[in-house]
């Protein structure tokens, strides 16, 4: 009936113009608020993303360099070229001592030392080690060379374990790594979206099945379809699946944690700190030296780890990156089945989706 409450015009409806608050409540409603956050986002993260790069990759500087050190260190030129090497390269050279050559090469094989410097009666033999760090290798080249030239004490450098021919800068193992840790997050974001009925179990085994299947076209398009490195294939192929299925599972940790904005930590983790850390296109002893710590316990880092080892150092395998690897595999998959009834999946419920 006319003049009930029920016929009254909702409160800013009398034709008196919005306040302030209401134009803000109303844009709180809207969609434009979350849009604007992911503007600024967005703006954000691709600074955060170019400068964490260029930081560790732009100038690249040794601060310590393992060595393997033959024959005696305390003859004239020596003790020259070592003060000569540590001055050019502006980091000392962390020397340690061998019986002979083959001692040596057993400390390059198990990715201990980065080169061996052998000192004779007639000058230096300065071995370098492509496959363990190209841009390593190329700095200790470069600057034996000018040392060489300074100092007048003869100076033979030759590499005595390159990269692969189809691999000069010996930089597959961590593109490959790359593409893993990307598809990982990736695969997981994409079952959130379009599979969010799965149950924690079923999500879980799905993200086990596209990290093994992705592992598997990832090996085989690198070397059966393009031959471009000669890859250890089942071991590369372990690797990477469980790459992609611990870096799927930890975004679904944090799509449980914090819903649509697990991105954010994920790409912060994953992206902006663990690649550039990982050691893959600069070499940790020439990284910052609080980045090439932490590296080693991030995913990416042990996933290059243990890719670069299988696939140059075979029969030299660590157990360390597979622990970090598995270890961070564990904790995601159990901070999410605690925490399971705040994801936003399940086909018991059906709550606004994390990503959309």
């Amino acid at each position: 009936m006319p003049g009930t409450d029920q016929e009254r015009p909702a409160h800013g409806e009398h034709g008196r113009p919005p306040t302030r608050a209401d134009r803000w409540a109303a844009f709180k409603r809207s969609p434009f608020l979350p849009a604007a956050v992911l503007v600024l986002i967005l703006a954000a993260a691709a600074a955060l993303f170019a400068g964490s790069y260029t930081y560790t990759m732009a100038n690249p500087t040794p601060r310590h360099l393992p060595t393997a050190l033959v024959g005696p260190v305390d003859t004239v030129q020596g003790r020259r070229f070592v003060a000569g090497m540590e001055k050019a390269l502006g980091a000392s050279l962390e020397m340690r001592r061998y019986a002979d050559d083959g001692d040596a090469r057993r400390a390059v094989e198990e990715q201990e030392v980065f080169a061996v410097l052998t000192v004779r009666e007639r000058g230096v033999g300065l071995d370098v080690a492509g496959a363990a760090g190209a841009s390593v290798a190329q700095v200790l080249t470069e600057s034996g060379a000018a040392v060489s030239r300074a100092t007048g004490v003869p100076v033979r450098v030759r590499d005595i374990k390159p990269s692969q021919p189809g691999d000069p800068r010996g930089l597959a193992p961590f593109y490959i790594s790359l593409a893993a840790v990307i598809l990982g997050f990736v695969g997981a974001i994409q079952l959130s979206v379009h599979a969010r009925a799965l149950d924690p179990a079923e999500r879980i085994a799905f993200t086990a099945a596209y990290a093994l299947l992705g592992g598997f076209t990832i090996a085989a398009t690198v070397d059966w379809l393009l031959g471009a490195v000669d890859l250890p294939f089942a071991e590369s192929w372990l690797i990477l699946a469980l790459t992609m299925f611990t870096s799927g599972m930890v975004f679904t940790m944090f799509n449980a944690l914090m819903g649509r904005w697990a991105m954010l930590p994920t790409w912060g983790l994953m992206v902006l700190l663990g690649n550039p850390s990982s050691g893959g296109a600069v070499s940790w002893p020439l990284l910052p030296s609080a980045l090439g710590h932490i590296g080693r316990w991030l995913p990416p880092g042990a996933s290059v780890n243990a890719q670069h080892t299988a696939v140059y150092f075979g029969g030299h395998q660590h157990l360390f990156p597979f622990a970090v690897l598995a270890g961070w595999a564990l904790l995601s998959c159990g901070v999410f089945w605690v925490w399971r009834h705040r994801h936003p999946g399940g086909r018991d419920r059906a709550p606004a989706h994390a990503a959309s």
